[in-house]
């Protein structure tokens, strides 16, 4: 199966002549896209950095592109010295469906009352335990973590929902905005979404949203460094 960090390990392999293993800021499931992915990595070679990015971006797939290359201490991770995750959802609400955006925002044909959404979604920011909203319980069997913000807007035919925390479990995301949606278009009350916090169930909460309107936007660290980077889709609002 082809990745996007296996692409640019064998190009930065073949790039340096030695392998190299990637450390991501976040895993993404097959067909979420990245804007903002941070990654690390070390290396014995020399090699003029200023210009990785630009030697990379000459080899590298055309679905596949490197921002910028920085030197970094040795302790940073890409993924350890991370302090918060950005994720940003696009939902293509209108009735017709669009070719160009078929694997870029999930299309909901029927239109969202983005009151309700806001409602459902406010009972979401805080400190809580999300194991409604996991696929899969991490190995330390930890599922509490802190939503920092979730703001929801339309920009043209998009619902754009951004949604930053110190931490996200599998599929947490696509499932607090399957839940929105559900919220939205009245399958499920807003006030519901209390009660499937505190069932820690994860049949308790709405469905899963599909993996391709989802986008991890950027990534903050301890020095200030943020990746963030809006994605592409909503440049397209018509």
């Amino acid at each position: 199966m082809r990745t996007v960090a296996a692409t640019i390990e064998a190009e930065l392999s073949r790039t340096l002549d030695e392998p190299v293993k990637l450390t991501g800021a976040g895993r993404t499931d097959m067909g979420v896209h990245a804007s903002g992915q941070v990654v690390s990595f070390t290396t014995a070679r020399s090699f003029p950095f200023e210009r990785l990015a630009i030697a990379l971006n000459s080899a590298l797939p055309s679905d596949v592109s490197v921002r910028d290359v920085a030197i970094v201490a040795p302790a940073f991770s890409a993924r350890f010295s991370a302090r918060e995750r950005t994720y940003v959802y696009a939902i293509y609400n209108r009735p017709d469906r669009s070719a160009l955006l078929a694997e870029r925002a999930y299309h909901v044909y029927r239109a969202l009352d983005l009151a309700r959404m806001r409602e459902a979604a406010s009972a979401l920011v805080g400190e809580h335990d999300f194991r409604s909203f996991c696929a899969t319980i991490p190995d330390n069997g930890i599922t509490v973590r802190t939503v920092r913000e979730l703001e929801i807007e339309q920009r043209g035919a998009f619902v754009r929902i951004r949604i930053s925390a110190d931490g996200f479990l599998h599929r947490m995301v696509r499932t607090i905005v399957g839940t929105l949606v559900e919220c939205a278009n009245g399958r499920r009350e807003p006030g519901a979404v209390r009660a499937m916090l505190e069932a820690r169930e994860r049949a308790a909460a709405g469905l899963t949203a599909p993996p391709h309107g989802l986008y991890l936007a950027g990534v903050k660290y301890v020095d200030g460094y943020d990746s963030y980077t809006e994605p592409a889709t909503f440049a397209w609002a018509p």
